[in-house]
């Protein structure tokens, strides 16, 4: 048997991780300024999430949801302390994908309405419903295909506004990512989140924050949208939340009641992700790491303005877009295979970095100085 072959892969196996440094199976030692698309949020095989792990798996690793387990309600508490949205509820499942799938099922089950609103360039997962808001048809194929779904552009508040004139009481939700991570590290403007809150409102809509890449601290606050100073009705998270371990869920207002069997899950919310989970944040709090991200990240952007070459700075935080132009297109390639630093990419020429909210400064130097060397070669 050989494996589907979907993944563009470099030739590089990965056999051992600590903090912001893995080693390949030769010894080579690399720099992680990408965490396997922003999964690592505390940097590999923390101490205390190890241990955490360790301890919950020797007591019992999984059962049912048709059981009471104490620690998902552990983890809903803190979870609502640190993100400040401590009267929401949370739903657990597995992945990103699977949490911007349920977000978008309840709206509907809330406002017994079809029609969603997505954004140009958007990326949403690649189930049966988020890949139909996801603005790539190259991976919808025609089962997901739907007139449900109208895409418009991204930060245009006139479009929006029309859109909602004409369609408002049709409209059962609106999916937006604070910063568009696979669209280039494209960020929200404030006053088109408070326009989809202001909108949602008015016409019963419900508004979808995707925070799965954007969210869960990367920026500096617990979720990107929250500098618009709004509130969403549904919040889906996964990739850090639970440091490399499949965690993924939705924070949902108290307006939105449930009922039983509406969502369901068979691994979501079992005993070992939510030792995963509760560690994550465990350490987020312990170490101050919203306040690092954006520390680090304000000191990545402010080495990374002194090169004239760069085409375009954006993000915010801990996650942040380099575009190059296209005679620099070889950067990332030379990053990783000649001073061994992992980045991420979007097409066609955007440098993504999503390293671990706990990066050092010296971490942070070490890829400052990499890039110089490049750039001044």
């Amino acid at each position: 048997m050989t494996l589907f072959d979907v993944y563009p892969i470099n030739n590089i196996a990965i056999e051992r991780a600590e903090g912001s440094y893995v080693w390949d199976d030769e010894g080579n030692i690399y720099l992680d300024m990408y965490g396997g698309h922003a999964v690592i949020s505390i940097g590999h095989t923390h101490p205390h999430y190890v241990a955490r792990l360790q301890h919950q798996l020797h007591k019992i690793g999984f059962y049912s949801n048709s059981i009471e387990i104490p620690i998902q309600k552990e983890l809903a508490k803190k979870l609502g302390e640190i993100s400040g949205k401590e009267d929401y509820q949370l739903f657990m499942c597995n992945s990103g994908a699977e949490a911007n799938e349920n977000a978008l099922k309840l709206a509907s089950f809330y406002n017994g309405r079809k029609k969603v609103v997505s954004f140009t360039k958007a990326f949403h997962g690649r189930t049966s419903l988020a890949v139909a808001v996801t603005d790539n048809p190259n991976i919808v194929a025609p089962i997901n295909e739907t007139d449900n779904v109208k895409f418009l552009p991204f930060n245009d508040e006139v479009a929006l506004a029309n859109y909602f004139e004409h369609y408002g009481n049709d409209i059962s939700s609106v999916i937006v990512e604070g910063i568009q991570g696979v669209g280039g590290i494209r960020e929200a403007s404030k006053s088109f989140l408070q326009l989809i809150r202001t909108l949602c409102t008015k016409y019963n809509a419900v508004y979808i924050a995707d925070s799965v890449q954007c969210g869960y601290g990367r920026t500096g606050q617990f979720f990107a949208h929250d500098y618009a100073g709004i509130q969403a009705d549904i919040y889906s998270m996964a990739k850090g939340m639970g440091n490399g371990f499949p965690v993924g869920g939705i924070l949902i207002a108290p307006h939105i009641q449930p009922k039983h069997f509406m969502l369901g899950t068979t691994f979501g919310g079992n005993h070992l992700a939510c030792a995963a989970a509760l560690a994550v944040l465990e350490v987020m709090e312990q170490e101050n790491l919203l306040m690092n991200a954006k520390h680090m990240g304000d000191y990545i952007q402010e080495g990374l303005k002194k090169f004239t070459q760069i085409k375009e700075l954006r993000g915010r935080g801990l996650m942040i877009g380099i575009e190059m132009p296209e005679e620099w297109a070889h950067v990332k390639k030379d990053l990783l295979y000649k001073y061994k630093i992992f980045t991420g990419e979007a097409k066609p020429n955007t440098i993504r970095l999503l390293p671990a909210l706990n990066i050092s400064k010296k971490e942070a130097d070490l890829f400052l100085d990499s890039f110089a060397t490049i750039l001044n070669a």
